[in-house]
Formats: C-alpha cells, structure tokens, sequence
C-alpha cells in the first residue's frame, strides 16, 4: 500500500506572519492522524518561518518549495537553488507546475532539468504534467502526458534517479472549480506509472506516488482517492484554509 500524500501548495499567498498562524491552527488538528503523508509548500518569503515553526513543534509535517532551479548559483534573477533549499531543510519542491508553464514559459526540458537537479540535492520533485482542454478536445492528453512524464522521468533516471512523485494536473481543471472525473484522471495516472516502469522498473513504478491536482477539495477527495492509481493530492485553493485543509488530511486518514 502506498502512504497516501498531501500536498498544500499555497502559491502566491501567506505572509510569514499568516504561515505562523496558519500553522497553529493546523497543526493540532492533524496530530491524531498519522496515516498520510503532508506537505506545505509555501512562497519563498514564508519558507524560513515555516521551518523553523516545524523544526520546534517537531511536527512530521515537511516542507517544500515551489519551485527550484537547475543551477548552482549565478545570474538567475527571481530563482532559488537546491542549496538555498536544503539549509531550510525543504525535502520536496514541485516543477513544472501547470501556473509555470502558462504564465513563465516553462518547458518540457526546464521541467526536467529542474527535476534532475532537485534529485542530485536529495530534494524529492513532485513532477507535473497535464493536458490542455484544447489538447483534451483533440484527444491529445495520452500524447501529452507521455512526452512531459518522459521528459522528466529520463532526466531523473540520468542524474542517478532518487525519490520522486508525480502529479497529473489537468490544466482546465486549475483554479476552476471543475475537477476531473475520477475514473479519467486514474486512466492518466495509470498511464504515468506504466510510464514509469519503461523507464526505471516495475518495482519504482509500483511504489512511486502519483497525485491528482485541479480543483480538489472535501467534497471530492475520497473519490479520487479510492481510485487505484491514485495516492494524493496536490491542493492549491482548498489548501489556504488550516481548516479544511485539515479537513482533507482527515478525510484521507
């Protein structure tokens, strides 16, 4: 059995102050479920706060970015490295969301040289792919998943592979209010673990975690949930709230 996995991308939302908050009313109500696994990913201004509010109440929460680039260090105006995150103690960051490649012109190859990079710092990527509704009325969304999964599952692989978790965000589905059918975002996260297996073997492919992202929230998490192929959920607007947020991890417990 896979641990299911949560994960609270708060985006371009909380000031250090309001992460503090947001923590200290969170965190008691999630101490007496143990069975999954969270993660907040909070903006870079708020990532110092939220670590060392986790590091003192020794929560098992973890804490990721949003982003991470593929370089050391150097003229990269706006960007943030693996060093830069491995001294707050960030064990996971997310690439190639959906918001990056529409609005910052990520790309297939910017994906996975980020993935590739986090991998070789021992930060876990939380790998995302998805089609658009354009791309779904075309019947393009296996061609599309399969060429952004590849793209990143090989960059991994040939930085000496690691840890890694994959997220099917359906573009259309972001920030709508319109989720995906379950029954069809679990045909896609199926196709990204066969994915998988071509790429590294069986074994990862049967262990890797694969979230759903688009549109998540209490009244539809266990559907998705209940669904073989799928492990979690990457959360983005129900995540800002602490209370139902909490409300998710309950219902995935």
């Amino acid at each position: 059995m896979r641990r299911p996995l949560l994960v609270a991308n708060w985006k371009m939302n909380m000031t250090c102050a309001q992460a503090v908050a947001y923590l200290n009313e969170f965190l008691p109500e999630i101490e007496n479920f143990s069975a999954v696994d969270v993660v907040i990913c909070p903006p870079f201004t708020a990532l110092r706060s939220v670590s060392t509010f986790l590091e003192y109440e020794k929560s098992p929460v973890m804490l990721g970015s949003q982003n991470i680039h593929w370089e050391e260090k150097g003229a990269f105006t706006g960007e943030i490295s693996a060093e830069m995150l491995t001294e707050l103690r960030v064990g996971w960051a997310i690439v190639g969301h959906s918001e990056r490649r529409r609005y910052f012109g990520e790309t297939d190859e910017s994906v996975a040289k980020r993935a590739a990079a986090a991998v070789r710092a021992g930060i876990t990527p939380i790998v995302c792919v998805g089609e658009s509704l354009e791309e779904r009325e075309d019947g393009r969304t296996a061609e599309v998943i399969q060429t952004q999964t590849l793209s990143a599952l090989n960059a991994i692989r040939d930085a000496g592979g690691g840890t890694f978790a994959l997220a099917y965000e359906p573009v259309w589905a972001i920030g709508t209010g319109r989720a995906a059918v379950p029954e069809q975002a679990n045909d896609v996260t199926r196709h990204m673990r066969a994915l998988v297996g071509t790429v590294f073997s069986p074994e990862v492919a049967r262990e890797v975690r694969i979230l759903y992202g688009g549109s998540v929230d209490a009244d539809n998490i266990a559907d998705f949930l209940n669904e073989p192929d799928i492990d979690g959920a990457l959360v983005g607007g129900a995540s800002l709230s602490a209370r139902h947020f909490s409300q998710l991890v309950r219902i995935a417990s």
